[in-house]
């Protein structure tokens, strides 16, 4: 396809021939015999972003969930009221996701049992690693003895049993490349074979449009209670003595200490990344930075969570909390992502988040780690090897496009998804804005 009159974020004005990859950049370039005209009309024409930690199964399922976390969903009789009231899914599951102990504690078998017994109940925790069944549910995967339903996700020996619901795929890439996103990282730590597998066939076949990479078998994720340094550094050397990266899930400071312990004794690969970051105390910034290690973080969590963190998190640690520019002025490779679904899915809100880092209640958290907009953008542009690095539009490049209806400067003003006008992935129009 031929996109006329594309303004670019380096101040050119251009027209771009789009096939698998960017062909020409020019001014005056005519269409072709057969090729399509998309005019831009001076808005800004940028590499498509690429949204760097999701869970593309998880996000499916969440659109047929009930969100049963803050700020929706905030006591124990709401909760109640929610699951009582539900009606179940196509299987006959009840599915609720976004649950956070601040509605009504540590829930259990027993809990959810008061509120709905006789139809399977599955609950995932905010933050993606833990389940919690009903008695019911519990019995149909095999477990009907566990003493209390709270089950960890990274267990397949249960997660198996229950097995990937039918999901839509297709809506969920509907609504990704509606953000000008055209590539993921899913970045789900136990999908076998047979998982990536059905997604890639899903993306060739045309249901799920968005380009896929993945973290896994690459991908870690730590437990505070199972710190196991020398174990993780033999995984870690293992993945590298076959040539490959690792991805290592850190939330927390003692995690991120481990990890780095790890990093430094295995020695590094330069497609290493560190998930998350959510806390990066002072001294560690340089120790990143040594190790030429990617941090993929998410600041929408400021947005979405602030105000949880200002009250759970002590005062004198609220500077360690989502860190964004001290990350980049120590010079680490950062990008950033969205965490979809246990995160709002549009990279504009992570974004401005990124670039205000006000909390729901408007606080504002952490003011120092405020980036600028072409910053907070530049992070969503580089691609799934190398998230560190932006990409650019120039010929030659993938031909994965986002086209905005506004010029670049108000584009960075605003920063919002609904500016997206049309997305292109491999010179083919996936999107378009009617």
């Amino acid at each position: 396809m031929l996109i006329k009159r594309a303004a670019l974020l380096d101040g050119r004005t251009a027209d771009l021939r789009v096939g698998e990859r960017i062909e020409e950049v020019g001014e005056g370039l005519e269409a072709r015999a057969g090729e399509g005209v998309l005019y831009a009309g001076g808005g800004a024409v940028l590499p498509g972003l690429h949204d760097h930690h999701v869970h593309v199964r998880s996000a499916a399922s969440a659109l047929n969930s009930f969100f049963v976390g803050p700020p929706g969903v905030s006591t124990e009789a709401e909760l109640a009221q929610l699951l009582s009231n539900a009606t179940p899914g196509p299987d006959g599951w009840i599915r609720a996701v976004g649950y956070h102990e601040s509605v009504a504690g540590e829930l259990d078998r027993a809990a959810l049992d008061a509120v709905v017994r006789d139809v399977p109940v599955r609950v995932q925790h905010r933050s993606g690693a833990l389940w919690i069944l009903n008695s019911e549910a519990l019995g149909r995967v095999g477990l009907a003895g566990h003493p209390d339903g709270r089950l960890r996700s990274a267990d397949r020996g249960w997660s198996d049993l229950l097995g990937w619901r039918e999901t839509d795929l297709a809506e969920l890439g509907r609504r990704i490349t509606a953000t000008g996103v055209t590539g993921v990282t899913d970045a789900t730590p136990d999908l076998g074979a047979a998982d990536t597998e059905a997604l890639r066939a899903a993306h060739l076949r045309g249901e799920f449009r968005p380009r896929l990479a993945f973290l896994a078998p690459g991908k870690r994720i730590l437990q505070d209670d199972r710190l196991d340094l020398d174990e993780l550094i033999g995984w870690i050397m293992g993945r590298h003595d076959i040539g490959q990266p690792v991805a290592v899930h850190c939330v927390t400071a003692a995690q991120l200490v481990v990890t780095i312990a790890a990093l430094r004794a295995a020695g590094g690969h330069p497609r290493d990344r560190i998930e998350h970051a959510a806390v990066v105390p002072d001294d560690n910034l340089a120790d990143l930075a040594e190790l030429g290690v990617t941090v993929v973080t998410q600041p929408n969590f400021v947005a979405e969570r602030g105000d949880q963190y200002l009250a759970d998190v002590p005062a004198d640690e609220h500077g360690q909390l989502w860190r964004v520019a001290s990350l980049l002025t120590a010079a680490v490779p950062t990008a950033l992502s969205t965490d979809m679904p246990f995160g709002h899915g549009d990279p504009w809100t992570a974004m401005r988040a990124a670039v205000y880092r006000t909390t729901p209640s408007g606080a504002v958290l952490n003011a120092g780690e405020r980036v600028s907009a072409r910053a907070a953008l530049t992070m969503f542009l580089g691609g799934p090897e190398r998230p560190g690095l932006p990409r650019t539009v120039e010929a030659g490049q993938p031909g994965d496009l986002c086209v905005l209806s506004e010029p670049p400067a108000t584009a960075l003003a605003e920063l919002d998804a609904g500016m997206v006008a049309a997305t292109v992935i491999g010179g083919e129009l996936v999107y378009f804005a009617m």
